[in-house]
């Protein structure tokens, strides 16, 4: 038995991210989803996992749930046992991006927030997945709703460029993405990956931005491995 297991979702979305790899994580170790629907900063969301999490413990974010992760090693990376990014990056928004976010949040704020989601699917899903995972990715959005997304918006919004942590990130890092994730491509997690001392890269084919709804078994095979890697310390080097 592992260290417990932190999963930070992503924008718009809660636990059913990551439904199909939770039997499989949950037979190996305690397995907990971070709360990222009550704050409207990344520091806050992640105060409010370090508080409710255990003294060590692996974590893994994705998007939104990876810029959380790097708020958690600014402040606590010694309690971090090991670091999964999922579809994520280590940059701050370019401009045209935070313009889709502003965007977005000015029809949700007109009071059309039901056509936020229809906007994103295209951007959240291989076209290959759209029918089968668009009622779930909508269902999600319904359910985290206008004002959880609305500071979820701001809090990414306001986040910093986390390149310069990248190299003291000293713990088995596992980066992962979709080989047609459009939001954050695969060239972003090579470049963290790069940086990242004991990372190692992984990009499905045939995925976009939600890899553990798109490619569920090799999420989990991929995370399951990860939680099975070795930290420096424990190999004497």
């Amino acid at each position: 038995m592992s260290e417990p297991l932190i999963l930070v979702p992503g924008l718009l979305c809660d636990e059913r991210l990551f439904a199909p790899q939770l039997p499989a994580l949950a037979a190996r170790t305690a397995v907990r989803i971070a709360e990222t629907r009550l704050d409207d900063s990344l520091g806050a969301m992640a105060e409010r996992l370090l508080a409710e999490a255990p003294e060590r413990f692996a974590l893994c974010g994705l998007s939104m749930g990876g810029y959380v992760c790097f708020e958690v090693m600014r402040r606590a990376a010694a309690r971090v046992s090991r670091l999964a990014l999922l579809d994520t990056q280590a940059r701050a928004d370019t401009d045209e991006a935070a313009q889709r976010r502003r965007d977005l949040m000015a029809l949700a704020e007109r009071g059309e927030f039901l056509g936020v989601a229809p906007r994103l699917l295209p951007l959240f899903l291989h076209p290959d997945h759209l029918e089968r995972l668009g009622p779930t990715v909508t269902a999600m959005a319904a359910a985290v709703g206008k004002e959880a997304f609305l500071r979820q918006q701001r809090a990414i919004l306001a986040r910093p460029d986390s390149r310069p942590l990248l190299p003291s990130i000293d713990c088995p890092t596992l980066v992962l993405c979709g080989r047609q994730d459009q939001l954050t491509p695969p060239a972003l997690h090579e470049e963290m990956a790069a940086a990242i001392p004991e990372a190692t890269l992984v990009v499905l084919p045939g995925c976009g931005h939600l890899a553990p709804l798109e490619r569920p078994e090799a999420v989990t095979a991929q995370l399951l491995a990860w939680l099975e890697a070795r930290e420096r310390a424990s190999v004497g080097v």
